[in-house]
């Protein structure tokens, strides 16, 4: 007997001392891990419906909205909670206008939270509304966003969109998605392992904080009038593709970019991928023409290698290396100072500069006024152009080269350079993020880029005079404004596929500034294989470039004045051409009026042995066409 209470004695004690270790165990966990194993608790218990933050707004530099944020809500399910899952997603698809196999499938699934996207995303505050009403076990309805467009499609390449998770896929919305996402909020709905709500906790909310806002460089006004030019643009020529910038020449600051075709942003998923990730003007890399040839010119004033009043004769060809350079005039344009060689853009002309500079020095101001690399601008998917390999460049690819031909450009190096010719010499790189900001608040603000001196004050100076003539005097008349002071560059280019050029296509493009005093606006269209008879960039594109001008110099504050160089009426130097016909062979008596061009037959034979004009050659209207006969 003694020895079963000394056992039992021994028993108790053991039990006592488990006893207080257990309960020294749970004060040390309570003291000092209590607050981890709650967390873990309520991890468990925890049904989290996330909520997203509203992302940053995107303005532009006068602060007008670019691109905010509107309410859309979302649906989201916790399954273990609903007691009929066909009743449910019965009713949620009649208020969706779906079918109902396509929501059951998410109450289906083994998950602790489902938010069913992509029906049930995004919907209607009317949809919510009566998702509420139906008062259905386990579901639930969390305030979401969506981005809203107050101009629409406006400057739909630059912003890019954003994906149903709220995401930047593409443009702006991609490059700064850091920024303009924010932080996410959530609903939190507390269950046990069964679903059931835990009674003695209140459910919780964690408030999303949104993100910060985007101004950028754009002027919303210029930029709606560029876009409905090139829609207009899209509606008389229907060409492949056109695309436009509008820059400040000071700082190289993008006031406007669009490009055609373009797209919906809401419902991007319905274009190829072409459509919405080919930002054309920085993107698309083409023969530049004539609108190059500023670069050819400065270059030789810089150089001194001609002075403007000197004089040159152009036959209407120019030979290099026993290869003919025809001019775009048939016959030429005869004796001519070299101002008047820019103001007519005659070919030959800039041959002889290119002649005059030699290889290394012309393409030394190619690559200074930064052709061959990219500009460096703060959007995705900027090309560099080509330039030719300098271990292969002869006399052939200097004359080309010295008219823009065998090269190729984009529109933003164009608009870049043509801003450092004119803005006193000094090349920047072009930037379209003006600042980050919260509100009216500014956190950060994107400041000038010097990138290199390329050419004097004087040049500069010479350039402006000369590029003015060209609107006044020359191939740009269609650009000139009354009480502005503009001028600019026509550019007429053939498309080049693997070496080889194709047959009557052409891009026609025109860069135009004002006021040539004081350089403040740089406006360029170019247009890819417009649908017209008359191909040439000073007759199509500058009247184009012409009312982005007129409209937006009283946007952007800048007034009329008088002075500068007069409009010159007495002719049109871009005259509409035509392809000749094919006349030998044929029998002069056969031989018909043609209402385009002069025919003049030269010989007393019968059949028409060789023409000039060749056949297929284009000639201007009231041209001439000589018919050699045997």
């Amino acid at each position: 007997m003694k020895i079963i209470r000394k056992r039992m004695t021994i028993v108790l004690y053991i039990i006592l001392i488990l006893f207080i270790v257990l309960l020294i165990r749970l004060g040390w966990i309570q003291i000092f891990h209590g607050t981890a194993y709650i967390e873990r608790a309520y991890d468990l218990w925890t049904r989290e419906i996330t909520v997203n933050a509203r992302r940053g707004n995107i303005y532009d530099r006068n602060g007008k909205l670019i691109v905010g944020n509107t309410l859309s809500p979302t649906i989201s399910i916790i399954p273990k909670q609903v007691k009929d899952k066909e009743y449910c997603a019965l009713k949620i698809a009649q208020v969706l206008n779906i079918s109902s196999k396509s929501i059951l499938y998410h109450f289906n699934k083994n998950v602790s939270v489902e938010t069913i996207k992509p029906e049930g995303k995004n919907i209607t505050l009317e949809q919510a509304q009566k998702i509420i009403q139906l008062n259905l076990d386990g579901v639930y309805v969390s305030s979401d966003v969506v981005r809203y467009y107050p101009y629409g499609n406006i400057l739909a390449h630059v912003l890019g969109f954003v994906g149903s998770d709220n995401q930047g896929l593409t443009g702006l919305e991609y490059i700064y998605n850091d920024y303009l996402l924010g932080n996410v909020g959530s609903s939190n709905i507390f269950t046990d392992a069964h679903g059931n709500k835990i009674g003695m906790i209140a459910d919780g909310y964690k408030a999303p904080s949104r993100g910060i806002d985007l101004y950028l460089t754009i002027d919303i006004d210029v930029q709606v009038v560029l876009e409905r030019v090139l829609d207009n643009t899209d509606s008389t020529y229907t060409p492949e593709e056109s695309m436009g910038i509008v820059m400040d020449p000071r700082t190289s600051e993008v006031l406007a970019m669009a490009s055609r075709p373009t797209y919906d942003i809401k419902n991007y998923q319905d274009y190829d991928q072409s459509i919405y990730n080919r930002n054309l003007p920085i993107w698309k890399s083409f023969e530049p023409g004539s609108t190059f040839k500023f670069v050819t010119f400065t270059a030789g004033i810089e150089e001194k290698v001609f002075d403007v009043n000197e004089s040159f004769f152009d036959p209407g060809y120019a030979i290099v290396d026993g290869t003919r350079i025809r001019d775009w005039k048939a016959g030429g344009h005869g004796s001519e100072t070299f101002f008047e060689v820019i103001q007519n853009s005659c070919n030959p002309g800039f041959i002889e500069i290119g002649r005059r500079l030699g290889k290394d020095k012309l393409f030394k101001y190619v690559k200074d006024y930064g052709f061959g690399a990219k500009t460096g601008i703060d959007l995705l998917g900027e090309s560099t152009g080509i330039l030719f390999d300098m271990n292969k460049v002869g006399n052939v690819e200097v004359a080309t080269t010295s008219f823009g031909q065998g090269i190729s450009t984009t529109p933003i190096q164009l608009t870049t350079a043509v801003s450092a010719a004119v803005n006193g010499g000094n090349l920047n790189m072009p930037y379209i993020l003006k600042g980050f900001g919260i509100g009216n608040t500014m956190l950060y603000r994107t400041e000038k880029t010097f990138v290199r001196r390329v050419i004097s004050e004087y040049t500069s100076n010479v350039i402006r005079e000369a590029l003015e003539r060209v609107t006044s005097l020359g191939t740009a008349r269609n650009a000139y404004i009354e009480g502005y002071r503009v001028g600019g560059k026509t550019g007429t280019a053939q498309i080049s596929v693997n070496g080889a050029y194709l047959p009557n296509t052409y891009i026609l493009s025109f860069l135009g500034i004002a006021p040539m005093n004081d350089p403040q606006i740089v406006a360029y269209i170019a247009v890819n294989h417009p649908i017209s008879y008359i191909q040439y960039g000073g007759t199509v594109v500058a009247p184009l470039v012409r009312e982005v001008l007129a409209e937006s110099m009283p946007i952007l504050g800048i007034k009329k004045q008088e002075g500068g160089i007069p409009l010159d009426i007495r002719y049109w130097i871009d005259k509409a051409s035509y392809k000749v016909e094919n006349y030998i062979g044929k029998k002069t008596a056969l031989i018909s009026f043609n209402p385009y061009y002069e025919i003049i037959i030269i010989g007393q034979g019968d059949t028409i042995v060789e023409q000039v004009p060749a056949y297929n050659e284009k000639i201007e209207e009231g041209g001439k066409v000589f018919l050699y006969t045997n």
